[in-house]
């Protein structure tokens, strides 16, 4: 059990369960709630009084369903889902085996050869459903069609209108799927794909249900796309519909809430046809005058001549009051603008005057 921060909890527990070492911590991480879940595992055991139909199809199905599947030899009478109170052994037997899916064989006068697929959510029973079984050939019986690899996926077909129209088609298909579709991948190698389960919605009754299993054969064909032989490999199961027992409404909104993956809306960020992405920024009022911008390499001409002209101007004005000092610094000031020779003229020129 799981509470909503995702820490684990102990079955009949309110308390939480803190791990007290690196592995117990690596555990509970393994059994939480996770963003894509791994392949749901199925736990097979017989209830009171069990046949041999019924064992040979639990054998054929913990065959379909592969590596992750879990059985029990011995006998459980106290389990009974469709009863009040024999869940409970039930969920014990699952969250100790961390299986969500079970698969019950039983048999009696009132229901022969009975077979109950169920799920659980949060390690409680969620839904159930009983099929009776007609009739049987196990795989052991389909000698030279070959047998599928451990581990690939089958592909699932269901053929009738019944699996989307009645209730207990639908529970039936949804419970399939989840038994057998394995883990969830986003491509699948063509050469990996050996195998098929086919449900068929017909038979002798309209509660008539049809499981069969293909093995898929590529052969050349003369193009890139090949050709696809089916040769039947088992197991053949003709079955009935009988009880079913479906989820709360509140408990299957509860149990079918996903995350949201997606990013956090972006604000003042919108679309346009022509432009794309279109953002919009909101800053406030700049003084561009006092701020330390680029400056051209233009304007470094007029700089120097403005600090020149300020550095005369203070030159000046510390020189004295007189019109004769003014007038030399003037003079100065204009001799040190002037190019080296005109200098040198100006001085020739001054010295005659003063002879």
């Amino acid at each position: 059990m799981v509470n909503a921060k995702g820490q684990s909890l102990e079955p009949q527990q309110t308390h939480l369960v803190k791990p007290k070492t690196r592995k117990g911590k690596r555990f509970l991480e393994k059994r939480g709630p996770k963003l894509v879940e791994d392949a749901k595992r199925a736990l097979f055991l017989y209830g009171n009084d069990t046949s041999k139909t019924v064992k040979e199809v639990l054998t054929d199905l913990h065959k379909i369903k592969g590596t992750d599947a879990h059985s029990f030899s011995r006998k459980n009478p106290d389990v009974k889902p469709f009863e009040s109170g024999g869940e409970a052994p039930l969920e014990f037997f699952c969250n100790k085996s961390n299986c969500s899916l079970f698969v019950l064989g039983s048999h009696s006068k009132k229901r022969p050869h009975n077979i109950t697929l169920g799920r659980l959510y949060d390690f409680h029973l969620f839904d159930a459903l009983e099929l009776g079984i007609e009739s049987h050939r196990p795989i052991s019986s389909f000698r030279g069609a070959g047998t599928a690899q451990v581990g690939n996926k089958p592909a699932i077909l269901f053929a009738g209108e019944r699996f989307d129209s009645e209730p207990d088609f639908k529970l039936a298909k949804s419970m399939l799927l989840d038994m057998f579709r394995g883990q969830q991948v986003e491509q699948v190698n063509l050469a990996g794909l050996d195998r098929v389960l086919v449900a068929y919605a017909a038979g002798t009754s309209e509660r008539s249900l049809l499981l069969r299993q293909y093995k898929i054969a590529f052969k050349k064909s003369g193009t890139k796309v090949p050709k696809v032989s089916l040769t039947e490999m088992g197991p053949s199961i003709d079955c009935v519909l009988r009880r079913s027992r479906l989820p709360a409404v509140d408990l299957e909104k509860e149990a079918l809430k996903q995350p949201k993956l997606t990013k956090k809306k972006e604000k003042n960020i919108g679309s346009d046809l022509l432009k794309g992405r279109v953002g919009r920024i909101y800053m406030p009022q700049q003084t561009v005058d006092k701020m330390a911008l680029a400056k051209p390499k233009g304007l470094k001409r007029e700089r120097r001549e403005a600090a020149a002209e300020k550095k005369a101007a203070k030159q000046n004005a510390g020189s004295g009051s007189g019109g004769g000092g003014a007038a030399e610094g003037q003079q100065q000031q204009q001799q040190q603008q002037q190019p080296a020779k005109r200098q040198r003229k100006a001085a020739a020129a001054a010295a005659g005057d003063g002879e």
